[in-house]
């Protein structure tokens, strides 16, 4: 049975959450703040967090900051009142993989917690599907609609499966270079930006996702 942990300091909202997941057959921890959820996530595995930004002694952004510099990969869903723009991409930005603004649909909710989970096993699987082209990391394939296949250069394709691992979320250019080229590379970020030029035009005509330039930001792959 999969397994999420809900951090949220408001105990009504965590128990609704708790109810409606258990419902549809998911084991559920709670706790009331992002120091508990530290707490839990090192002393047991699970394969979701859902965590609320505002709570008491560490709020969700630097939760999820401590577990990324960490590296725990642990799928997040961010849940808020926030919904101004600059806060969503604070969430996205300290990286999380899903956001919620409250009040939240408790059926959209279900729904993007098992997408989260599909893709976090597809990544763990080592392949990546979006629509009809299929990543395959171990020999940095990717396969096209019409069954052609082609192997990428090593940084295209982890820049590429990357991104579209994570399917609308932002990336900044130092974090695309930390993750591909490495934190002790002597590149600088205007080579992510030749990189991802190279996969815009091997894809430009590619049906099922197009790469999003942000700007100022960075970068984010979208679903067609």
């Amino acid at each position: 049975m999969l397994k999420i942990l809900i951090a949220e300091d408001d105990r009504e909202l965590r128990r609704l959450f708790a109810h409606v997941l258990i419902k549809n057959g998911y084991a559920v921890k709670e706790v009331s703040d992002g120091q508990e959820a530290l707490d839990a996530l090192d002393a047991e595995y699970f394969d979701l967090l859902i965590s609320d930004v505002m709570m008491p002694r560490v709020d969700g952004y630097a939760l999820v900051r401590l577990l990324r510099d960490a590296g725990n990969t642990t799928p997040v869903m961010m849940i808020t009142a926030k919904d101004a723009f600059d806060d969503m991409r604070l969430g996205f930005l300290s990286g999380t993989d899903d956001y919620m603004v409250k009040p939240v649909n408790v059926n959209e909710m279900v729904l993007r917690v098992g997408a989260l989970l599909r893709r976090a096993q597809m990544i763990h699987d080592r392949r990546q599907t979006i629509g009809s082209t299929v990543m395959e990391c171990d020999t940095f394939t990717v396969t096209v609609g019409n069954g052609q296949g082609f192997t990428l250069p090593q940084k295209e394709f982890m820049l590429l499966y990357k991104m579209a691992s994570y399917p609308g979320r932002i990336f900044t250019r130092q974090q695309l270079m930390d993750d591909v080229w490495g934190y002790d590379s002597d590149s600088d970020t205007h080579t992510v930006d030749v990189h991802i030029g190279r996969l815009r035009d091997r894809f430009r005509d590619n049906p099922d996702f197009k790469i999003v330039t942000m700007r100022g930001v960075g970068y984010k792959v979208v679903k067609l």
